[in-house]
């Protein structure tokens, strides 16, 4: 595993379900080189795995608090976690 990366489990609240959150993170993930996955979960919050350089996944960070159109973030809580757990692209996991 490169030394470069870091890696962070997220939970996402607020209006992020309904609002193509998920796609949208996604597209934001790919566009930032980010390999990983994002999920809505059953009390309507929305996890995600991103994986990537220091500069990525602060970028990263920071676009997860401005959403799509019609969602509403109240809270990103980003967790350091383990890099083995990523997988080689950015999907939409259930």
């Amino acid at each position: 595993m490169r030394s470069d990366l870091f890696a962070f489990h997220l939970r996402i609240t607020g209006q992020v379900q309904g609002v193509s959150y998920r796609a949208w993170t996604r597209d934001h993930a790919v566009q930032l080189g980010l390999t990983g996955w994002v999920r809505n979960e059953g009390d309507g919050s929305v996890s995600a795995l991103i994986v990537g350089t220091s500069k990525s996944t602060s970028a990263m960070l920071e676009r997860l608090w401005e959403g799509p159109t019609g969602s509403n973030v109240s809270a990103v809580d980003p967790q350091a976690t383990a890099l083995d757990q990523a997988p080689e692209h950015f999907v939409i996991t259930r």
